[in-house]
């Protein structure tokens, strides 16, 4: 009793050691390349770049954080960079650039998440950057089951500075995952999608059923897909069991690429 004082907190949830889920949250590890303008997984390991409808290809690729930034004060040393193309036609309606990342269904199902319950959380963190102002969609899929749907989003980012994202997200009665080495939960960073993924209107911060008209969680404001060579970056993200955010899990290069080996 009385009053506490303290710098930091040990969490009370979840392991200590082993927390992030993601793997290669810090995009060190990119074997196939430092750069691309093709889809899926052609640079970093473990996270996709996809494209639908664009006037010209996107560019995908690894780059250094810039030094004296935070976050390279907080260790980090690599990003993921989406450029833009010159999307001449404007924003379509089917148009869309998104950052994905694949969660194994076993690493949700042994986390220590009580996923079917609304007062149990993970929580989402990450760098983001933007050469535009303005906010952009984060989207939650759970796959095995009954997909649901989880959207959200940044609040509106200042133009070239980055800006550390927090989202908790809580359990939902509907969520399943199996214990297996299949797709159980997608993230969605979506640089940008158009009205074709609000035709079935998800409410945000909060499990919608998924549908094709909310795939991607809602409709985007246009003005960075419509930016030629607007640029978006990411990096430190990790995804953990409980309410708050702890500091990054940074590993070391041997067993980060040693986790990307299991895909």
């Amino acid at each position: 009793s009385g009053i506490v004082t303290a710098t930091s907190f040990v969490p009370t949830v979840g392991q200590l050691s082993h927390r992030n889920i993601i793997i290669n949250g810090d995009f060190r590890i990119a074997q196939r390349g430092s750069s691309s303008t093709s889809d899926g997984y052609q640079t970093v390991d473990r996270f996709q770049v996809s494209k639908g409808g664009t006037d010209e290809n996107p560019t995908q690729a690894q780059v250094d954080v810039s030094s004296g930034t935070t976050p390279y004060t907080e260790g980090f040393r690599k990003a993921l960079k989406v450029t833009n193309g010159n999307q001449t036609g404007g924003a379509g309606a089917g148009d869309n650039i998104i950052i994905r990342y694949k969660a194994e269904a076993q690493d949700i199902a042994n986390s220590g998440w009580n996923y079917t319950s609304s007062s149990s959380f993970i929580t989402l963190s990450f760098w983001i950057k933007s050469s535009v102002a303005q906010e952009f969609q984060i989207t939650l899929v759970s796959v095995d089951g009954s997909s649901y749907v989880y959207p959200t989003e940044t609040p509106s980012l200042s133009t070239n500075t980055w800006t550390k994202i927090t989202k908790t997200i809580p359990g939902n009665s509907n969520l399943s995952f199996d214990n297996d080495n299949g797709e159980g939960l997608r993230l969605i960073i979506v640089a940008y999608c158009g009205s074709d993924y609000s035709t079935d209107s998800a409410t945000e911060n909060a499990w919608n059923a998924y549908s094709s008209g909310n795939q991607f969680g809602r409709a985007s404001t246009s003005t960075w897909y419509e930016t030629n060579d607007a640029t978006l970056e990411i990096t430190g993200v990790q995804l953990e069991v409980g309410p708050v955010a702890t500091p990054f899990e940074h590993r070391s290069f041997g067993d980060e690429l040693a986790r990307c080996q299991r895909y």
